[in-house]
């Protein structure tokens, strides 16, 4: 039986893994341990035992340092949250099922969530950031590609551009998880329950109901 083989990495390959392992477990604890302003690329490359120099090999600066801690998390998380929503289910359902698994997850580490929530705003510059930029846009994405199903199958309205209604669904998502992150103990169940009722309104809107239209048109008639 043949078996897929991992390359085998050289000792350079190896030991460029390794450090950058190491930076990253030193700014992930100092990050949450004396707080984003507090904590210098000093003391994170004296805890990750390298030099300010290679620090700098791996991340431009602070905030870079945010996305080499989060970027393979994010990737993974991405690939997670797509595979989960179901055909067949109401849109917003969906868009729940995909949102629950980064609510989960950064409930288990609020602080550095934080962090991550108020640095990635206009980040667009630094070694980490097209990597970043390349897993939003997967987000987006495949967010686009629920609301497209869900307009070929009817289940929502609008037959406005699904680039912008995706664009409009990420943006409360973004927003929605900002607010939630902001409390003292983020309880992700009661994020994703307030999460639900911006979605609803969104997708049902803010139109009058049929009955209401009926009753002003016969006012003026």
């Amino acid at each position: 039986m043949n078996r897929k083989t991992q390359p085998v990495l050289g000792r350079r390959e190896r030991g460029k893994l390794d450090r950058r392992s190491r930076i990253r477990a030193a700014a992930s604890e100092l990050f949450a341990q004396l707080g984003y302003d507090a904590a210098t690329l000093r003391q994170i490359a004296h805890r990750a035992h390298v030099g300010l120099g290679t620090l700098f090999n791996y991340a431009d600066d602070k905030r870079d340092l945010v996305f080499l801690i989060f970027n393979e998390e994010l990737d993974g998380l991405t690939d997670a949250a797509l595979g989960l929503p179901r055909p067949d289910d109401p849109l917003v359902d969906q868009l729940l099922a995909l949102a629950g698994v980064h609510y989960r997850h950064f409930a288990a580490q609020p602080a550095l969530a934080r962090i991550l929530l108020q640095e990635l705003t206009f980040y667009s510059q630094g070694k980490q950031a097209a990597a970043f930029l390349k897993i939003r846009q997967r987000l987006i994405d495949g967010i686009e590609a629920l609301v497209r199903n869900a307009q070929r199958d009817r289940r929502i309205r609008s037959q406005e551009n699904p680039k912008i209604v995706a664009r409009l669904v990420f943006f409360v998502y973004s927003a929605s998880l900002r607010w939630w992150i902001a409390a003292p103990r983020p309880d992700p169940e009661e994020g994703l329950a307030d999460l639900r009722r911006l979605l609803a309104l969104q997708v049902q809107g803010l139109q009058p109901a049929a009955a209401g239209r009926a009753r002003r048109k016969s006012r003026r008639a």
